[in-house]
């Protein structure tokens, strides 16, 4: 019903612009109408401007009728898109840059008015900054609104308590144990990258209670994930699916608290990008397996763990001279080599091991290597064999 009222209403408002486009050209059609048809028809000239007028009228509403199916389709899927962009918005941003956009235009055609009187260029250069200060007021409040707001509403618990100070719009007037309470939260919360959540050692390391939460999960972390999971290779599928059941079990051990955040960043498209940013803004830890990730992230001046040197950390310190015990799974690559490895996957490369192949020896560690993909040991054969 509303579809078949809105397809009048365009023909409608297409007929009148035809009125209207006619009745300004109508000083240009005398001369025609005075030719061709004043003389031969009988008629009045008013009566042939109406007929003209009405037909135009007629004309163009008929068009607009035809044409209106097409520009609600184009405007239904325009609005699904920007219904689908703005529920991604958190309400404080939104309602921010609302008001940030409509500051910026008062600005503007505040200072537009001074050059309504420039030649030619005049009434256009009010358009021009009317763009430019509603988009620098829409980014700037919807990127400091929310945090002016709650300093706002922290500074106003802070008076109903002590009833003193004065409120500053970027918080320096908080209470002392409010600002560390806050700090606290900031230090503690640590963003994770995908690669750290296909990974799987973050749940066993969580249900240790080694490490603290919350742990954060951005909508476009949980976007790829999704994405890989969907993808034709079975390898990355099985890979992304493992990361959403992995998320999903640590939900349910409940042993760190897993919080999901929609913040993103649609001028950014590389999603190692946007948490690097996200991390920067809200001054937060970030957690990443990616080597690249890894360094890319420290040059910005950011906190990173990453596990793999956790794992490094924790291997079994060993020094040269000492005496352990291994079996020896493989010959090595060079002559009269074995290889074996530690129960941390270390692996040690054993001069004189390949007699030694399937059964355990008392081998001396004569070097360690230390490498971008860790550990190496080398040792020798004490040649005892172990029973």
């Amino acid at each position: 019903m509303i579809y078949n009222i809105l397809r009048y209403v365009i023909a409608l408002l297409a007929g009148v612009a035809s009125y209207m486009g006619i009745d300004g050209a109508m000083p240009l059609l005398d001369p025609y109408i005075d030719a061709k048809f004043l003389n031969s028809s009988g008629l009045t000239l008013t009566a042939i401007k109406i007929a003209v007028l009405v037909a135009g009228s007629l004309v163009g509403a008929a068009i607009g009728y035809f044409i209106s199916s097409f520009i609600l389709n184009q405007g239904l899927i325009i609005s699904r898109q920007l219904e689908r962009l703005l529920t991604r918005v958190p309400n404080q941003e939104l309602v921010a840059g609302t008001i940030g956009l409509l500051f910026g235009l008062i600005i503007a055609n505040l200072i537009g008015v001074a050059f309504n009187q420039i030649p030619i260029v005049g009434p256009y250069i009010p358009i021009i900054l009317s763009a430019i200060f509603g988009y620098i007021g829409l980014r700037l409040m919807a990127r400091k609104g929310p945090e002016m707001y709650g300093n706002y509403m922290k500074q106003r618990d802070g008076d109903d308590t002590k009833k003193t100070g004065r409120f500053k719009m970027f918080g320096s007037g908080e209470s002392k144990q409010k600002q560390d309470n806050q700090q606290i939260n900031d230090e503690t919360a640590k963003l994770l990258d995908t690669s750290v959540i296909i990974d799987g050692r973050i749940k066993e390391l969580a249900s240790t209670g080694f490490i603290d939460g919350p742990l954060i999960v951005p909508v476009f972390v949980l976007e790829e994930l999704q994405l890989i999971s969907d993808s034709a290779d079975s390898m990355k599928r099985n890979r992304g699916r493992r990361g959403l059941d992995i998320l999903h079990e640590m939900q349910e051990d409940k042993n760190v608290p897993i919080i999901v955040v929609d913040n993103d960043y649609d001028d950014i498209h590389e999603v190692d990008s946007k948490l690097m940013r996200l991390a920067l803004e809200k001054n937060w830890k970030l957690m990443t397996n990616d080597f690249n990730l890894n360094k890319v992230g420290k040059v910005q001046g950011l906190t990173i763990l990453n596990l793999n040197e956790l794992t490094n950390a924790l291997k079994p310190a060993l020094i040269a001279g000492e005496w352990i015990t291994v079996q020896i799974m493989k010959e090595g690559k060079e002559i009269h080599q074995g290889v074996a490895y530690l129960d941390d996957g270390t692996m040690i490369v054993v001069e004189d091991g390949k007699p030694y192949v399937g059964q355990e020896v008392a081998v001396m560690v004569t070097s360690i290597l230390q490498t971008s993909a860790g550990r190496m040991i080398f040792a020798r054969v004490d040649g005892g064999v172990h029973e």
